[in-house]
């Protein structure tokens, strides 16, 4: 995921800091722009203890967002700013936001497909560790994090924001993980994120690639709040106002702009038993299996899209998904499982993904592109998938990678169900 800070302030009313530090941006396929802005609040003295972030675009406001080029450097710069925030004495508390319609969506593919076209899978992994390495600092940041999340966040971006303890989405939010659907499998964290999801909800999410609205995410828990886009500049003022930086403060804040989640009459989350059912079987061939004889049935849009969305995915990236949420029970069996993420901790499930994507960088078993490689789940073997989990000689160039030790937060993911 390409990403770039730069900040830049001014005196209002010769009291707030009015700052914006910002921001990551891509261009994908269709030349969407996403971006992300970071407002800290600062204490100016004992009685001046916030700033104003103004949107870029607004009368006044100090506009920094641009266009940047794909590089690892933009993921050392959010790295390194986020870092400096964290130790900064006068800053209480961070906010996230986008400018635009998109939120944050996708990884740095432009930067992935050049390495690798040179044969650097080696440092196309290191880049990837860099956000990984990002992914786990936000997760377990040390002072009140909150994402704006106001629009689409994807692969990617979920990896960024899943983790934050505070997670606002609108009704402008849509989430997934479509990763399968491009020849990867979900991953920055996901096997933690999704895992913990109610039943077995995290499988059919990462198996199929679903899109969900705010309020889903609410109700299974992926988000903290729903905030009709309406009141988010509210909501921004009253956080930048509060003297008092505690959880317990913040929380009330967000609660006052907070707005009951009520489900469409066709969401699948009316549907979690039958989702259950058919998403707890043991082996992918098994899910999809089922699914097709409950359709020759009783034909429901969501099961027949699940179908669809399976079918024209990669095989093995979705039998690699369901090995990362899943926990190994036998020997000689890989998928008689219990859900794994759900045990480990965050640090093992980004190291695993570390593996899994630098040997998928260095095609030691798949060479998934134009066309996928196997073309068929009942090609994919048990050890085919098993491989993605060793570990590679550093004679090759690659390193384990390595997480500073920090303080794990109790999981932010609590189900409003």
């Amino acid at each position: 995921m390409p990403m770039s800070c730069g900040q830049s302030g001014k005196v209002v009313g010769g009291r707030r800091l009015a700052m914006e530090v910002s921001n990551y941006t891509r261009r994908i396929k269709r030349g969407d722009e996403m971006c992300c802005g970071v407002a800290a609040e600062r204490e100016r003295s004992r009685h001046s203890s916030s700033c104003r972030l103004l949107p870029s675009g607004n009368d006044g406001a100090t506009e920094i967002s641009d266009t940047l080029s794909c590089g690892r450097h933009d993921v050392l710069q959010l790295s390194e700013e986020f870092q400096k925030l964290e130790n900064d004495p006068a800053v209480k508390l961070v906010i996230v936001k986008a400018n635009g319609k998109v939120f944050c969506a996708g990884g740095d593919v432009i930067e992935y497909y050049r390495c690798l076209h040179r044969g650097e899978w080696a440092l196309a992994t290191q880049i990837y560790q860099k956000q990984l390495a990002l992914d786990y600092l936000v997760a377990t940041y040390t002072m009140p994090l909150v994402f704006l999340i106001n629009g689409a966040v994807m692969g990617g971006g979920a990896g960024l924001s899943m983790n934050a303890r505070y997670r606002v989405v609108t009704e402008n939010t849509v989430f997934a993980m479509p990763e399968a659907a491009i020849g990867h499998y979900p991953d920055v964290g996901a096997s933690y994120f999704l895992s913990s999801l109610p039943g077995f909800y995290g499988e059919y999410l990462g198996l199929t690639g679903a899109r969900l609205n705010g309020a889903e995410m609410v109700a299974c828990g992926l988000a903290t709040h729903f905030v009709p886009s309406k009141n988010l500049i509210l909501l921004e003022k009253s956080l930048y106002e509060v003297d008092v930086v505690e959880p317990n403060t913040i929380q009330g804040i967000i609660s006052k702009y907070t707005q009951p989640v009520l489900l469409k009459e066709d969401s699948v989350l009316h549907r979690l038993d039958v989702i259950n059912h058919f998403f707890s079987k043991q082996t992918v061939e098994e899910i999809l299996s089922s699914l097709e004889h409950e359709n020759a049935t009783l034909k429901e849009e969501w099961i027949t899209k699940s179908i669809r969305s399976m079918k024209a995915a990669s095989p093995i990236n979705l039998k690699i998904f369901l090995m990362s949420v899943n926990y190994l029970l036998s020997s000689f069996s890989l998928f008689l499982r219990v859900r794994k993420g759900r045990f480990e901790p965050l640090e093992e499930c980004l190291i695993r993904d570390s593996r899994i994507c630098a040997h998928s960088f260095r095609r030691t078993v798949s060479n998934d592109s134009l066309e996928w490689e196997p073309s068929k789940l009942e090609l994919v073997s048990n050890d085919m998938v098993e491989k993605y989990l060793t570990k590679i000689p550093e004679i090759e160039g690659w390193k384990e990678l390595q997480l500073p030790p920090r303080d794990m937060r109790e999981k932010g993911l609590r189900a409003k169900l």
